[in-house]
């Protein structure tokens, strides 16, 4: 041991490594943030209660209607000639009652998986349609189901909803 009592003071930092370390704490801040930012999921889709009112009135319903039911008429001549498999007729069948949903009605039904539009409480004719038609045939690695009752069925989704 010295001989001195002396008490030295603890070694004091420069004000350069402390603005520093203010620096690397707000970097980790913000990338923290962004990660949490971009990796959280998509808010809910909100649920409507009570009737539905649509969006489009008059012509410009029908208009849509006839665009696609003409849509659907040449799904149905493309599988009748061959064009187009099972499979394939009913995934296009998805894809344009889900396409007219989302048009004349705005609910984002091209992305929203069954499940979904149950929990929306949408028409049941396109529910029906999803459940008997669409998914067995575009997700079973089984036989999928006669495209020409899916026509029938999104023609009925066309012409009935609200």
């Amino acid at each position: 041991m010295s001989g001195t009592d002396e008490l030295y003071p603890p070694a004091q930092y420069g004000l350069i490594w402390i603005l520093l370390a203010i620096g690397v704490i707000v970097l980790i801040a913000a990338a923290a943030w962004l990660v949490m930012a971009l990796t959280r999921p998509r808010r809910a889709v909100a649920v409507v209660t009570g009737p539905a009112v649509p969006l489009l009135a008059g012509d410009a319903a029908t208009l849509l209607r006839q665009e696609y039911l003409g849509a659907i008429a040449q799904i149905e001549a493309d599988y009748r000639e061959g064009r187009s498999d099972a499979r394939r007729a009913n995934l296009d069948l998805s894809r344009a009652v889900r396409g007219f949903v989302n048009e004349y009605s705005g609910i984002e039904a091209p992305v929203l998986a069954l499940d979904d539009l149950v929990r929306l409480g949408v028409h049941p004719a396109l529910i029906d349609a999803v459940g008997r038609n669409y998914y067995p045939s575009i997700f079973r690695r089984s036989t999928p189901a006669d495209p020409l009752s899916g026509i029938e069925a999104a023609r009925r989704v066309v012409t009935t909803w609200y």
